[in-house]
């Protein structure tokens, strides 16, 4: 680079930094000063690869319009203006919830959701005085909930669901006046249920279902909660009694299920009038007009359930269904799912209006208009199936908004879990007369803007909370939005401090020229030394990168000093395990992290696909049956994969002996269903679903708590997406990819693989923890060898003798879940869900609770810890004995509902 064009730029960044200064200075005086350092100190801490607070970085976050950030219209007393309300939901962030947030003390809203955001919740949110709604689902959030929240008096809604948080859920949370949704699902919360809950005045929803409150009981207070109108405590393998109290009269979902309640059936939930679906375990979807009792150790009913006209009940699986209400223990369909399309309710010619004006509601006639399009979310309703209220849902959403209900259309809504219901409203002006363009005025966008960004729709009981996902503005409307402003300057004053600017410029160009040319030689040392993940030498690898190049936002990236340093430069001491894809060390991050490193062998290209499929795919997958990727490593030629460290190891080092302390039928079956839960997942909860394709148990990880998670992505597959017809096709034809003994038979032959590819993989799983077998030895196959001994009648001959004592009729129904998940035929297989429901059913027959085996497992294994002994095998978090080349289908990325 020549010193004359190094000048020139020289001059150019003087004049940009004047300009900047400039605008920062005009406006510095319009928002508080210690909220815009709250806010710069917010902007550096997030993560922002797609550049959507691109905008922070100018002017007054008030007057400027950032993004995200809404002001109050009028100044305090202070003579300042003040932030209102913090919204960056659903833009890919990444990084950790600033503390700093806690210094704007004028915050009502405080909007999260939907990014990958990790680390822990800070405890100075607790202190925000005027806190309305903070709403941090969906994302990676880790670590306990502050105890600091219990001053948020002010608060409403708690949506913090579809995480990773865990400890005690915080009695203090009891004093919050206020409070009215609740909303803790899918985290890995744990302890007992704090039964001050009850103490909440005003709770509308308690959400807790799919947390880990394993062996804890439902508190009597529960039954007292006056003015409750859903309770959820599914998937939490609570024990005991179902409170006997009435609740509200206003209740409409009692949800139990996955659970191992006993005793009776309180007789009075049948007087409860607006109750819709009572469930006490196996399924967790709501039924509509359905109490759902199923597959419990309930042993009798209180009094008289009486029945009200439309609701059904069902007892299945229940002791007293084998002979007195035989009436209610019959079989459930299930109910409504995935998108429903709605009658089409306009009657006016086809293709009529020009795109993107559309046929308004004929009253009193067809007119082209052009909608507003807002894309919203019922996050926790008292129901299942929506079309029954679409008519009272659109009288609720008009009323709310003040429009005529002609102005509203919706002509689809998807269910989703959890269970919610996603939809898109499309909103028209009203027909005027003798009009040549039927559009809203700026005015009324903007008021119905913020009738939505502002959550001032009214809540509803039986709806429940909502979330905003999209307020898209097309077309004419675009111009409504007011453009980010950055200085209030007059044009003479500027025009003298520009002359003024320039003169400055020729002077220090020079100085700017020596310091760029400084910077761009170190830039040139710097990336000649070092290669980094984005950067390959081939065309192939190119392509690769530029699909995925920003789907890895949601995992840190280690620099190579990092990980040496955690490892003692990788020192053997370190050594945990070896594969055919390199070597794996336990090590310990600066925050003192015990993580697994996963290193590729030096100098090797094998595995670079596997590298980044797998990187791709766990940022997106979040499951407490999946590991956990933390982070990566790709510069210097290296490729590392940082995980969370699996002190007891694979699951494969349990069943070969070289652990000292042998796993019981209880803790074998407990293995088993959480990797069928965490496959489950990855088979009905992505989207489009993905295929493991290498399931084994050297793939299974045991945490310190024993619980299973599924490891190794480096063969996944994306399955198949419909066709332009909307057809889908049944499996994805690839090259056969997988370690010998769990290939499936029909994908070996056909080179088709499906989800019933996995299930084959995990039923030879299954006959592993029955039998203590590999797959393979001494040329002899697992499945063959336990179906000769089946059908010899020998099939005890073959059993594990490690397990110890074990219930048989348990060990025969899960030995025959084990072969039918390895018929060699497709068809024969069970689905994933099946197995989930059958392993359930196995568990609920154990004859005495497995939580206490596994506790005191988990004593053992601690105590064994601290002694240097053979055990040292258990502390192997991550060994892979066959990775091989893949590739994701068509660069689709997978979408990931929330658990």
């Amino acid at each position: 680079m020549s010193g004359s064009n190094l000048s020139l730029i020289g001059i150019s960044l003087v004049l940009w930094v004047c300009w900047s200064l400039l605008f920062t200075r005009a406006d510095s005086q319009v928002t508080h000063p210690d909220e815009v350092k709250a806010l710069r100190a917010i902007k550096k801490s997030l993560v922002d690869t797609n550049g959507n607070l691109s905008n922070w970085r100018r002017g007054d976050p008030c007057m400027s319009n950032w993004t995200g950030v809404l002001c109050y219209n009028e100044t305090n007393t202070d003579g300042y203006l003040h932030v209102r309300e913090l919204d960056v939901m659903w833009n890919a962030i990444s990084g950790t919830i600033p503390k700093e947030i806690g210094n704007i003390k004028t915050l009502e809203l405080l909007l999260l959701n939907g990014n990958k955001l990790t680390g822990s919740l800070p405890e100075e949110l607790g202190y925000l005085p005027i806190l309305n709604r903070i709403q941090i689902d969906q994302n990676h959030i880790s670590g306990p909930l502050p105890v600091s929240f219990a001053n948020l008096d002010k608060t409403e809604h708690f949506h913090m669901n579809n995480n990773s948080i865990s400890g005690q859920i915080p009695p203090e949370l009891s004093k919050l006046p206020k409070l009215l949704h609740l909303l803790l699902d899918n985290n890995n919360l744990s302890g007992y249920l704090p039964p001050e809950l009850a103490q909440i005045p005003n709770l509308r929803i308690l959400q807790l279902d799919n947390n880990n409150f394993e062996g804890s009981q439902i508190p009597d207070s529960y039954g007292n909660m006056s003015r409750l109108l859903k309770l959820d405590l599914s998937l939490n393998q609570l024990s005991g009694s179902i409170p006997s109290d009435k609740l509200s009269d206003n209740m409409t979902t009692i949800d139990l299920s996955y659970n191992n309640l006993n005793g009776t059936i309180p007789s009075n939930f049948s007087s409860l009038p607006h109750l819709q679906k009572v469930t006490s375990v196996v399924k967790m979807y709501l039924l509509q007009y359905c109490r759902d009792l199923r597959n419990n150790m309930l042993l009798n009913i209180s009094g008289t359930l009486v029945v009200p006209q439309n609701v059904t009940v069902s007892l299945q699986g229940n002791p007293f269904c084998s002979n007195s209400i035989v009436i209610f223990c019959g079989h459930y369909n299930g109910d409504a799912s995935g998108t429903v399309q709605l009658a089409n309710n306009t009657d006016c010619p086809p293709l009529a209006c020009p795109p993107p004006y559309e046929y308004a509601m004929p009253y009193p006639t067809c007119f082209c208009a052009l909608p507003l399009l807002v894309g919203y979310r019922l996050k926790s309703p008292g129901f299942r199936d929506f079309r029954s209220y679409v008519d009272k849902f659109e009288w609720y959403i008009t009323f709310g908004i003040k429009l005529n209900r002609s102005q509203l259309h919706l002509n689809t809504f998807t269910l989703e879990a959890g269970p919610r219901v996603r939809m898109y409203l499309r909103i028209f002006p009203i027909y005027v007369d003798n009009s040549s363009s039927h559009l809203f005025n700026k005015s009324e966008v903007l008021r119905l803007r913020s009738m939505f960004t502002g959550w001032l729709i009214p809540d509803n009981d039986l709806f429940g909370p909502y979330e905003l996902l999209n307020f898209t503005l097309i077309a004419d409307y675009r111009e409504f939005i007011p453009p980010p402003s950055s200085s209030g300057i007059s044009k003479g004053a500027l025009a003298g401090i520009i002359l003024g600017v320039i003169a400055g410029a020729v002077t220090i160009s020079a100085f700017v020229s020596l310091v760029i040319l400084r910077l761009h030689m170190k830039k040139h040392h710097r990336a000649s030394s070092k290669r980094s993940l984005c950067e390959y030498t081939t065309v192939t690898d190119l392509e690769v990168v530029s699909k995925i190049s920003v789907k890895i936002d949601g995992v840190k990236e280690f620099n190579f000093e990092e990980l040496t340093l955690a490892t003692k430069n990788f020192n053997d001491s370190s050594l945990v395990g070896q594969g055919g894809y390199g070597k794996v060390y336990k090590g310990t991050l600066a925050d003192g992290t015990a993580v697994a490193i996963k290193r590729a062998q030096e100098g090797s290209l094998q595995g670079q696909k596997e590298f980044l499929t797998e990187i791709e795919l766990l940022s997106r997958l979040h499951h407490r049956n999946l590991v956990s990727l933390l982070g990566y490593c790709g510069e210097d030629g290296e490729q590392m994969l940082v995980y969370e460290f699996m002190p007891n190891g694979t699951l494969r080092d349990h069943l070969s002996g070289k652990c000292k302390e042998p796993l019981s039928f209880a803790m074998r079956l407990r293995v088993a269903l959480g990797s069928a839960k965490g496959i489950l997942y990855l088979h009905t909860e992505a989207d489009p679903p993905i295929f493991h394709r290498d399931i084994k148990a050297s793939n299974i990880l045991l945490d310190y708590k024993f619980i299973a998670k599924v490891a190794d992505f480096g063969l996944s597959r994306l399955a198949p997406v419909p066709d332009l017809e909307g057809t889908l096709p049944a499996h994805v034809s690839t090259v056969v990819k997988g370690t010998p003994g769990y290939l499936d038979p029909e994908y070996f032959l056909t080179h088709k693989l499906t989800d019933k590819s996995d299930v084959y993989s995990l039923g030879v799983v299954f006959l592993e923890l029955l039998t203590g077998m590999q797959p393979i030895s001494h040329g002899k196959n697992i499945v063959r060898e336990v179906n000769l001994a089946y059908r010899s009648g020998m099939i005890f001959n073959v059993i594990d003798d490690r397990m110890g004592s074990y219930p048989s009729e348990c060990v025969e129904k899960f030995l025959n879940l084990a072969l039918k998940c390895c018929q060699e035929e497709t068809d024969a297989r069970p689905s994933m869900a099946e197995g989930v429901r059958e392993l359930e059913n196995i568990r609920l027959m154990m004859p005495e609770s497995d939580s206490i085996i596994r506790d005191s497992l988990v004593t053992d294994s601690e105590k064994d810890s601290s002694t240097p002994s053979s055990t040292s095998a258990m502390k192997y978090p991550y060994v892979s004995e066959d990775v091989s080349g893949s590739e994701l289908v068509s660069g689709v990325v997978p979408s990931i509902h929330p658990r």
